[in-house]
């Protein structure tokens, strides 16, 4: 089994400029030891507006890792292309795979914060279509060698030519989320990875990632159980009281996400992102994997008997412990 990381760094607004920056240089750190502990990569969100840091410069921030690391591969979880100028974008993808060696994984989502659509001025009923056509664009421009144009619904763009090309070709791998068995088949046919949220129940794994596979086959894809990735929280307590505490941190923080997703009348947005989205603060914790290190081995046992050959970890607040201990006491039983 594969493990990677999932996760964010914070530099919020009003703190001291030490402070803020603080956040992103702990991320960083995070990255370069996981990568001497044997993680294979660091999926990284992008948000915005939300009051809490949370990182807004996805490609900024992980292209500062890539100076810094060799080996570990670089995720966005997820670029949300409705926000994004596609040919803009193409170029920063570009950049970041170029300098980092080939070295980027782009993931890809339409949004589901309501609060974002709302501060970027956009309907969230034009998520689809918006994501659709800056998608077109995006891998359009990351493969052509020749200048081409656009007209489309969205974008306009007249005898372009993108540079740099990505170092990976015809461009990076595209990883993108899917909540459901038909969602997971479209994954499938566009020929793109699978991302799987951390809130699904080892069986609809196994189904999810059934109908992935079944649909792959049919289109010619290759059928490498390490192109699909399921995002977990976990977290190593060895007390009651540890246990406890834990999962009052992840029921907060899920409690956080809900407020931020949830529009004015408490419907949620758009629902394409890695995290999913589960309705209730519970969710969040059935199947976390949160206790000693047994349980974890435990835990990750029960994802393999799934199907799940990657997983990619969310440690929380206060990452680098846990991530000692997983590469120390977890992972030598999972071929590490």
């Amino acid at each position: 089994m594969r493990l990677g990381l999932f996760g964010s760094a914070n530099a919020p607004r009003g703190a001291p400029s030490a402070e803020a920056v603080q956040g992103y240089r702990d991320y960083t750190e995070t990255c370069i030891e996981a990568e001497a502990l044997g993680f294979h990569a660091s999926f990284l969100v992008e948000h915005h507006f939300t009051g809490m840091g949370q990182v807004s410069a996805t490609l900024t921030l992980q292209q500062w890792v890539a100076a810094r690391t060799s080996t570990l591969r670089l995720g966005t979880a997820v670029l949300v292309l409705p926000w994004h100028n596609p040919v803009l974008l193409a170029e920063q993808v570009a950049t970041v795979d170029l300098l980092s060696g080939g070295r980027l994984d782009l993931g890809i989502g339409r949004g589901y914060r309501w609060s974002e659509f709302r501060g970027f001025g956009l309907p969230p009923e034009e998520a689809a279509d918006r994501f659709e056509e800056t998608l077109d664009v995006l891998l359009r421009a990351l493969t052509s060698d020749a200048r081409f144009s656009h007209q489309g619904q969205y974008w306009t763009f007249r005898d372009i030519l993108v540079e740099p090309p990505p170092a990976q070709r015809p461009h990076p791998p595209v990883w993108m989320a899917a909540a459901g068995e038909a969602s997971a088949r479209a994954v499938a046919a566009r020929g793109f990875n699978l991302l799987l949220d951390q809130f699904a129940s080892p069986a609809k794994l196994r189904n999810l990632i059934a109908a992935y596979r079944t649909e792959a086959a049919a289109r010619g894809h290759p059928a490498d159980p390490l192109r699909i990735a399921v995002a977990r929280n976990i977290r190593l307590a060895d007390t009651a009281d540890a246990i406890a505490s834990a999962r009052a941190a992840q029921r907060e923080q899920h409690a956080g996400m809900l407020a931020l997703s949830r529009g004015p009348a408490g419907r949620a947005g758009q629902r394409s992102h890695i995290l999913g989205y589960a309705e209730t603060l519970e969710a969040t914790l059935e199947h976390a994997l949160i206790g000693p290190p047994e349980a974890i081995a435990a835990g990750l046992e029960t994802l393999r008997d799934a199907g799940v050959a990657y997983v990619l970890v969310n440690a929380g607040r206060a990452p680098r412990e846990t991530l000692r201990r997983l590469a120390r006491e977890v992972m030598p039983a999972f071929g590490h």
